[in-house]
Parts: C-alpha cells; sequence; structure tokens
C-alpha cells in the first residue's frame, strides 16, 4: 500500500506549503525514522508563478531552526492528480480550500484549512481509532484515513474561522515565518503525535 499521503496548498508554493511538507515530514520522522515509508508530506501551489524554485530563504531558514531540510525543495504548480492522490488535504487559507474542492468536489471530506485541522484534531478521541504500528504502513494508512473521516465529522459542515488561515509570510520579515512556522506546528506535531503514537 502506498504511504498515507499529505498534500499541502499554498498560492506559491514557496513559503507556507512548503514550510508545512517539511515540518509534517519532521514531525513524522521524530516519531518513527523509517517515516518516508508510512506518511507521504507534498505541496503545491494554486498558481505556478514560481514552479521550480527552491524555497523562499526565510521559509527554508524556519525549517533548518526546527531540524527539518529545505534540500531538494521544488516549487510546483496543483494539479487534479495531485489531489486525487491525497488522503489528506490542508490548504493555508479557505481562499484555497475552496480553489480546491471547485477544482475536485469530492475532495470536500479530505481537505481541510490547516489550522481548522488543528483544531478538529485536538478533539479527535484516540480510543476510536484503529492501532497503528510504525512497523505496518498498512496499519498507519488506515489510522490516518480514520483520523480524516473523523476530523470531518468534527467539522459538522461548519465553515472553518478567519483564524485558522495562516498569513502570507512572502516578503514579510523572518518574526512572521517565525509565527506562521509556529502555527503549523500547532498542527502538524500533534497530527503526527495522534497518528503514530
Amino acid at each position: 500500500m502506498a504511504p498515507f499521503t499529505v498534500l499541502h496548498v499554498c498560492m506559491g508554493n514557496i513559503c507556507r506549503s512548503p514550510m508545512a511538507e517539511r515540518l509534517l515530514d519532521r514531525a513524522v520522522r521524530d516519531r518513527a525514522p523509517q517515516a518516508g515509508d508510512l506518511v507521504r508530506s507534498v505541496s503545491a501551489g494554486t498558481g505556478g508563478w514560481h514552479e521550480g524554485e527552491e524555497m523562499n530563504p526565510p521559509a527554508a531558514r524556519q525549517v533548518r531552526a526546527r531540524n527539518g531540510t529545505p534540500e531538494g525543495f521544488a516549487a510546483r504548480k496543483l494539479r487534479g492528480d495531485f489531489l486525487d492522490d491525497a488522503d489528506l488535504i490542508l490548504t493555508a487559507t479557505a481562499d484555497q480550500y475552496d480553489y480546491v474542492v471547485a477544482l475536485r468536489p469530492d475532495a470536500a471530506g479530505r481537505t481541510f484549512v490547516l489550522g481548522e485541522f488543528g483544531r478538529l484534531v485536538a478533539s479527535i478521541d484516540p480510543t476510536g481509532l484503529p492501532p497503528a504500528s510504525a512497523d505496518a504502513p498498512d496499519a498507519v494508512h488506515a489510522r490516518g484515513v480514520a483520523i480524516v473521516e473523523a476530523a470531518h465529522a468534527l467539522r459538522d459542515d461548519k465553515e472553518a474561522l478567519p483564524s485558522d488561515d495562516l498569513d502570507d509570510p512572502w516578503g514579510r520579515g523572518d518574526q512572521t515565518f517565525q509565527r506562521v512556522g509556529d502555527e503549523i506546528e500547532d498542527t502538524t506535531v500533534p497530527f503526527a503525535t495522534l497518528l503514530l503514537p
């Protein structure tokens, strides 16, 4: 079975979504060294202006400061098949959520604004999830799917809150990137902990 795949989406795919991609990857690796076989964390942007570019330097600094790696990253434009392949889609903003759902209406149940998903994950009862083992990719995948289903049920057709959006830090200082990095980790770390107890 393929790894549980998380797709992070922002606008240009050089700041927020690559930070989320690499910080989720790091959070999973903290829990399981063979994380690449268990969870695939990828990203894309709704626009293709930066396609092929490296991560924005302040974003890369934040990833390194948090023991992640920006190496090997190349920005890419969102395509429908990326959405089809993802078990969970996390957008930086509600506008990007709307973009994803307009492109793939059937993805609505597994698409969340990042901050919204973080709020919902905090309310999931882990005793109702299937067991997961870092030695069993199928079990991790099943648990990941169950987490997404539980979050969708908790959402109960309510819209994301304005505070769930990640500010666009592009062109702003390291302090803004640091705050955005903190907000990303407020979701990625608890999710990784719930996925790989």
